[in-house]
């Protein structure tokens, strides 16, 4: 259920080009400025993220690619595990935003969101717990992270 109906963040007197264009089942809306580019996409909710991975991470440094996708493919999971319950019939949008000095994205599900409280970056208690370490890892593989206040989209960036 390939989607593409969002309207640009930016003043239409400041769009350098925007374009759509469909890349493995999934749409992605194109917005280039002349101080910031973002690119969305909109896919269903499944587990199978290494195409959308790699699209993602394009525009990052060699260096930092795996530390990166460490990091993203977590909130990945998250949006679709937590936050759309593994509901293929809900979508994840993210997007990638560039700038001269930062490489953003927001990972934002369908979900009823993060309460504050459970925004932790901290490690289960039990080594042995089998979840519990998502947002550690994310916190730990990107220089920011934030939240929107209702808690089903994350903020990730990493310095240039």
């Amino acid at each position: 259920m390939p989607i593409c109906a969002i309207q640009p963040s930016t003043k239409p007197s400041k769009l350098h080009k925007i374009r759509t264009q469909r890349t493995g089942g999934r749409h992605v809306l194109l917005n280039l400025t002349k101080r910031c580019r973002w690119f969305e996409f909109i896919t269903p909710s499944t587990l199978a993220l290494q195409p959308l991975l790699e699209l993602l991470l394009q525009p990052a440094a060699s260096e930092h690619r795996e530390l990166l996708q460490l990091g993203l493919q977590e909130a990945l999971v998250n949006a679709v595990r937590h936050g759309n319950g593994n509901d293929p019939a809900k979508l994840v949008r993210i997007r990638r935003i560039h700038s001269p000095q930062w490489l953003i994205w927001q990972v934002q599900d369908q979900g009823p969101g993060l309460q504050p409280d459970q925004r932790l970056a901290s490690l289960p208690d039990e080594l042995d717990a089998i979840s519990g370490r998502g947002l550690f890892l994310m916190h730990q593989c990107f220089d920011d992270v934030r939240w929107s206040q209702r808690g089903n989209r994350v903020q990730l960036a990493k310095r240039r």
